[in-house]
């Protein structure tokens, strides 16, 4: 919801004020009744109407159809006009009632042309200055609401990503390892309602994300800690102090062992985490197979997460991706 400052019809009534204020009151001000002050208010509409007419009418030419030439040539021809009809009416009729109709510099029609010339000026150039902000306004807050909902759908996105993947773990260890089957299958579960509870909240404690990803740390080394050397390293002190976007370094961590440990040969993931001064960083790397054994893939977690890092943290992270000596390594910088 706008606030009060931020609604059109509040603008205006400031731009008619401020205007006012600037071109009658300041010449205005030794009105001496009521009569004197009714005709400067009179006065001001024909400044203010003058700029209005310019605004809606020939302003248009300018912004829509970009005809600068026929826009100078009707502004032109409309102060004219008006400086003429405004200099006969202050002649005449208008100031007569206040102390200017001693001055005769300002009866002049060059002096009502400069005083519609710069009214003009003021009252346009506050418009559109106005709407320009309304229009930033109004697009920066469609991106935040685009953002949002594709963050949104990525996030729903990952649900059956992780759900996938962690089936297909629990197949190779049942196969394996079939007594471990049940005390797998609960640590599964409880990372699963994690996983549900916290893929829609935009954080959640550093903490508690640790925790799930030593969970599934802990779940692959029951599946592949016999032929898979794995080293997680964690440096962090007072963890429950910083919030991060879920399943952000989840990813990394699962593709990690999704690829490297995907072959019978000896492997090896390694992890480590750190945070310094509110920057995250995780440094992996891990063992590229030999063997291409074509493992079934969503193809939505990594640049899933990647889309996500550009639109929750957008130049708030460094992330390096890429193969070196038979190695795959990743770099993740993120300032929390």
């Amino acid at each position: 919801m706008k606030s009060f400052s931020e609604r059109k019809w509040v603008q205006e009534l400031g731009i008619l004020v401020f205007s006012f204020i600037l071109f009658t009151l300041n010449d205005w001000i030794l009105i001496t009744s009521w009569r004197g002050f009714f005709l400067g208010i009179v006065y001001f509409m024909l400044l203010y109407g003058h700029a209005q007419l310019n605004r809606y009418l020939l302003l248009p030419i300018l912004v829509k159809k970009h005809n600068a030439f026929v826009y100078i040539s009707l502004t032109l021809v409309l102060l004219v006009v008006s400086a003429f009809i405004l200099s006969h009416l202050t002649k005449t009729f208008l100031y007569k009632n206040c102390y200017l109709y001693q001055n005769t510099d300002k009866l002049t029609y060059h002096f009502q042309f400069g005083v519609l010339l710069g009214a003009c000026i003021c009252i346009l150039g506050t418009a559109q200055f106005l709407e320009y902000y309304r229009r930033q306004k109004d697009v920066a807050y469609r991106e935040i609401l685009s953002n949002k909902n594709q963050i949104d759908l990525l996030n729903k996105q990952l649900n059956p990503h992780f759900l996938f993947n962690t089936l297909n773990t629990i197949y190779g260890l049942s196969i394996k390892f079939p007594k471990k089957t049940p005390e797998v299958i609960m640590k599964v579960s409880e990372m699963l309602r994690y996983q549900i509870e916290n893929s829609n909240k935009n954080l959640v404690s550093l903490k508690d994300e640790i925790s799930f990803i030593r969970s599934y740390i802990e779940l692959e080394e029951e599946r592949v800690g016999y032929r898979c050397r794995i080293e997680f390293d964690d440096h962090i002190d007072e963890p429950e102090k910083f919030y991060i976007a879920p399943m952000i370094i989840f990813t990394f961590v699962e593709n990690a062992f999704k690829h490297g440990a995907s072959n019978i040969e000896s492997c090896f993931v390694k992890i480590d985490l750190s945070l310094k001064s509110g920057v995250l960083t995780l440094q992996m790397q891990n063992s590229i197979p030999i063997k291409n054994n074509r493992l079934p893939s969503t193809k939505v977690g990594l640049e899933n997460t990647k889309a996500r890092l550009k639109m929750i943290y957008p130049e708030k992270h460094k992330l390096e991706i890429g193969t070196l000596h038979a190695r795959f390594n990743t770099f993740l910088e993120i300032t929390l």
